[in-house]
């Protein structure tokens, strides 16, 4: 039987946390529930197609059980190391900002494919590119991936569907 090459090595330790003057990247758990259902239920028609054109996240019919089970499978995951998702705090960590999420890539010339989304509230503050900005250079600087996709960011939807 042909073993599965990792997602990570198994000697990498993952990044427990990242921060800077703007916010705070951790991992999502259940106890993030309420402040994260906040920040999605505050933002559905903003993160509509943030996963791509096809995605129905969020409908505007999730309930918080129906959260509580999204970010307990993320935590598993991140526990597992089969994919990672971050939530982003800000420095108090009073008030969801968003989430980031490292997952294997569906196209065989990457190695990661990394999503991530802002609030409607910190999207007008102009929140998003300082995310992007720096979540693309901890991806860079703390994590072993040699090739990284952003779809809908840095290739647009239309060419990541066409790739393979």
């Amino acid at each position: 039987m042909a073993q599965t090459k990792p997602f990570i090595p198994t000697d990498f330790k993952v990044p427990d946390k990242f921060e800077n003057q703007h916010f705070r990247l951790r991992m999502l758990t259940v106890n993030d529930v309420i402040k994260d259902y906040d920040a999605v239920m505050t933002s559905i028609d903003h993160l509509q197609g943030v996963f791509g054109p096809k995605s129905k996240w969020p409908g505007k019919e999730l309930t918080l059980e129906q959260d509580l089970i999204d970010l307990g499978w993320h935590q598993k995951e991140f526990q597992r190391r089969s994919s990672f998702a971050y939530t982003v705090m800000n420095k108090e960590e009073s008030k969801c900002l968003g989430c980031v999420y490292i997952n294997p890539s569906s196209k065989i010339a990457f190695d990661a494919e990394v999503y991530l989304w802002v609030r409607q509230s910190e999207f007008e503050s102009g929140l998003d590119p300082v995310l992007f900005n720096a979540v693309k250079n901890w991806i860079t600087k703390e994590w072993q991936f040699k090739k990284v996709s952003y779809p809908g960011r840095e290739i647009n939807w239309e060419e990541w569907e066409q790739l393979r």
